[in-house]
């Protein structure tokens, strides 16, 4: 895994004066690159920030989350504590997130700051010279190059090659029929990356790929075992927009395809790899760039402790205390029992990474985390009912009688039940500053 990480080296001169004009800041250092200052308190701790729900509802921006960056960032415009923001969008690339963020925050955030529902695809370099089909909205092609595929088909460039197969809405259908026989190359594979818009055609299109093996000139094969590999991004059922309630999420569109494909075939749809929150992988990732920014930084303390800030109880509740489970269980990442007890808890094997594939993911210090645990907190400004009065003890547990999990995750009311439960990520950020008596100098 050489090339993934010497990737992410080749980061970190990305411009930071570009950095701070984005940010409208002008005469402050980068975020995170700079040299150490011995008369600063170092921090032992990292904090992944959610982004829709926490910071943002959609557009407008909360108003508490700038109040807790001028928490987090010193007058210098450096911030005193390693930051990685991981959000299961994927309609967009991480530096034009990056740069969302840091209009909204008005501090300079860098794309090495952000993990999208997709960045772990970096990984997945086996895929990366195969002819794979993507679906989402956004810039779907460039989005896939970016992360190292190089032979990419959109949905609607399947639909061109193929106008008979996109047949529910009446009005695009093909006026003049023409050679339903295309040239079209083979699919190999399946990334799906987010919500689409046009769900009955991407739902069409994808059971058709599956169902004839990646080669569309060919009629269904409901018996044919196994199908194409299939990977898929961002899990979320619902998030948090400017509406009162929650809205359809990736996770709605991938139990509708889950559904159609049993419904025909009479078999479960299987992953290749899920990521995004909950996903143990997305986490991996996460506490490599926490370590890395330390690194960058030259701060000695290492990073023991995570804290995992979000809204939504099924993912970035059950995905930080998920993690959490595994760090306290892990002696190595090729322990037979601590990986049992990954798949016990979820349920599925998908969701961890198997043995033989470890090597191939992870160099021994992505694999290896410095952090010991990784702290759940749960913010009332999402998908969380904001008018559900906060309970004073947070260790009552919070029932759920509707798992809204992926189909892939076992519901476990451990890993539901946040660590700590505040009104806004303000309370958040001064709440864990507290909790490591930590105090910015």
């Amino acid at each position: 895994m050489r090339g993934f990480l010497q990737f992410y080296r080749g980061l970190y001169p990305l411009s930071n004066r570009q950095a701070r004009r984005k940010a409208g800041i002008v005469g402050s250092r980068c975020g995170f690159c700079g040299t150490q200052s011995h008369s600063k308190a170092q921090p032992s701790f990292g904090l992944l920030f959610d982004i829709d729900g926490v910071l943002v509802r959609g557009r407008l921006p909360i108003p508490a989350a700038k109040k807790a960056f001028e928490k987090l960032v010193d007058s210098q415009g450096q911030f005193v504590v390693p930051v990685v923001f991981v959000t299961n969008a994927g309609n967009c690339l991480r530096q034009t997130k990056a740069d969302q963020l840091s209009h909204i925050l008005g501090v300079p955030i860098t794309q090495d700051q952000v993990i999208m529902s997709h960045s772990p695809l970096r990984m997945f370099k086996k895929f990366h010279d195969k002819c794979v089909l993507v679906s989402g909205q956004g810039p779907v092609l460039e989005i896939a190059k970016n992360v190292g595929f190089k032979n990419v088909v959109s949905v609607d460039m399947l639909r061109e090659s193929y106008p008979l197969l996109d047949v529910v809405d009446h009005n695009r259908r093909p006026k003049l029929l023409s050679n339903p026989v295309s040239n079209h190359p083979k699919i190999e594979a399946v990334v799906l990356f987010g919500e689409p818009i046009r769900w009955e055609t991407n739902l069409q299109l994808i059971i058709d790929v599956l169902l004839t093996n990646g080669n569309l000139n060919n009629v269904h094969q409901t018996q044919k075992m196994p199908h194409i590999p299939l990977l898929a991004c961002n899990m979320d059922l619902m998030w948090m927009a400017e509406a009162h309630s929650p809205r359809f999420g990736h996770g709605t569109f991938l139990v509708c395809l889950e559904n159609i494909y049993k419904k025909i075939t009479g078999k479960d749809l299987k992953y290749e790899a899920l990521m995004g929150k909950p996903s143990e992988l997305t986490y991996h990732f996460a506490e490599y760039l926490i370590r890395f920014q330390a690194m960058q930084r030259q701060w000695k303390l290492p990073i023991t402790s995570l804290y995992g800030i979000g809204d939504n109880l099924m993912t970035d509740i059950y995905g930080a205390n998920l993690y959490n489970r595994y760090l306290e269980e892990r002696v190595s990442r090729k322990n037979p029992k601590a990986v049992a007890k990954m798949v016990a808890a979820t349920g599925s094997a998908t969701a961890v990474p198997q043995e033989e594939e470890i090597d191939n993911l992870w160099e021994s210090e992505l694999a290896l985390p410095s952090a010991t645990s990784c702290k759940s907190v749960l913010v009332c400004t999402g998908v969380y009912d904001p008018n559900a009065e906060v309970p004073s003890d947070a260790n009552h547990c919070i029932k759920e009688t509707v798992f809204h999990g992926h189909r892939d995750f076992r519901f476990d009311p451990a890993l539901v039940e946040p660590g700590h439960i505040v009104h806004d990520v303000a309370e958040a950020v001064g709440l864990i500053f507290e909790q490591e008596k930590f105090v910015p100098q």
